[in-house]
């Protein structure tokens, strides 16, 4: 009787619907993470960001989520601020308008514009969920699909579906997106790409992407044809996703009357860390400095950071290429990550938010899934939630302004 039962509960299962599965195990991902957030506002000090006893309304419009809220209230400024230097200072031109703007909409109609943030990064996480684990089933046994998504619902960033960050309404059009490009849905490539660049940065390294798998593509046209068609959908695709990538500059030049002005935005947070950052962007060299300035604050020398970041970039072109769960996932995932951190490489200072800057990788989780080995997915999730509460505690229940910054 018992074997009938368990049999009957298993074929139930098999007959729920996907998007069923993973609501469920989205859903309970939250409300751990809401029991971890609810934990930090409890352990927070006066001298936390937040100060003692925060509410969940309170980490919900906090840290970045401030700028996206006073981009929506306020506008972007057509006179950028200035620090007491003559630096341009800190402001929303940083921060892309189209979560800013859908957020006070739907806060329009739930009440505030936290309360709109917040739905709207809780249903792009979903969507994320329902896409990524669309992406890797080509790849992937379902079973291992769906232990991404768990592990992806789960992570230690996973807060971030539940605070004003854009980053779970991108992370839905970035793997909606990647499975439009592997297999072939190039005409909502000319939608999701404007999407992608007005959520958050990262167009330009879909560009690069774009332009790769077309080289992979036509090298490997005697194994699969490569019509013209297709040639030049991605042709296309990867001009009008440069294109994108570039707009949000030209539109912040036009409204300040300073083609810089975007750059000397980003700059001015680079400046938190390093007084003497340069009044021009150059590309590579945010990296370059980080690892001098890091190695040094930490007392190992600049030349330590050096070679730590050639050993970190070669250690990620060889997982990348050669490591077999990673090959599993297909083409389009490993271009993507190449793509991604090379962009990140040459836009980004690392500090404490990299963290978070590595959240588009997402995709890679497929290959933590693959060992079918039972106790390392279980172990693989434990850690995963233990990186999640360390997250927590350290931007929300400690958070300060340079070294716990999301």
């Amino acid at each position: 009787m018992a074997e009938l039962d368990l049999t009957a509960t298993r074929q139930h299962r098999r007959r729920l619907p996907v998007a069923a599965r993973i609501a469920i195990i989205y859903i309970a991902a939250r409300v751990i993470t809401t029991l971890f957030l609810l934990l930090a506002a409890g352990m927070s000090t006066p001298n936390s960001r937040f100060g003692a006893s925060p509410s969940l309304s309170d980490f919900v419009v906090g840290w970045d989520a401030t700028w996206y809220w006073f981009a929506a209230v306020n506008g972007y400024p057509s006179d950028l601020p200035l620090t007491p230097s003559g630096d341009v200072a800190e402001n929303a031109w940083a921060f892309m308008p189209l979560f800013a703007f859908a957020a006070s909409g739907l806060g329009a109609v739930l009440g505030s514009w936290g309360a709109g943030a917040l739905a709207l990064s809780l249903l792009g996480g979903y969507g994320a969920c329902l896409a990524l684990y669309a992406l890797l089933r080509p790849q992937l046994e379902r079973t291992a699909a769906l232990w991404a998504v768990v592990f992806f619902a789960c992570g230690p960033l996973a807060a971030l579906f539940q605070v004003g960050y854009a980053e779970s309404l991108f992370l839905c059009f970035l793997f909606a997106a990647l499975w439009c490009l592997q297999h072939a849905r190039y005409a909502w490539l000319y939608l999701l790409i404007p999407l992608m660049g007005f959520t958050r940065p990262g167009v330009l390294a879909f560009a690069l992407l774009l332009g790769l798998y077309g080289v992979w593509r036509w090298v490997k046209r005697a194994d699969a044809p490569f019509p013209t068609r297709e040639a030049i959908h991605l042709g296309m695709l990867a001009a009008w996703a440069i294109v994108v990538g570039f707009s949000w500059q030209v539109i912040a030049g036009i409204v300040t009357g300073d083609s810089g002005a975007y750059l000397a935005t980003e700059l001015a947070w680079r400046r938190n860390w390093i007084g003497d950052a340069t009044a021009q962007f150059v590309p590579f060299e945010g990296f370059a400095q980080a690892s001098a300035f890091w190695f040094r604050t930490w007392g190992l020398g600049d030349v330590a950071g050096y070679v730590a970041l050639v050993v970190l970039v070669a250690g990620a072109a060889a997982l990348l290429l050669f490591e077999p769960h990673v090959r599993r996932l297909g083409v389009v995932v490993r271009l993507w990550s190449a793509s991604y951190l090379l962009y990140l490489l040459a836009v980004f200072f690392p500090q404490s938010s990299i963290f978070r800057l590595l959240v588009p990788l997402s995709p890679l989780w497929g290959a933590v899934a693959v060992p079918r080995s039972t106790a390392w997915r279980v172990g693989v999730l434990a850690a995963a939630l233990l990186g999640q509460w360390w997250w927590i505690y350290n931007m929300y229940g400690l958070g300060n302004a340079f070294w716990q910054i999301p």
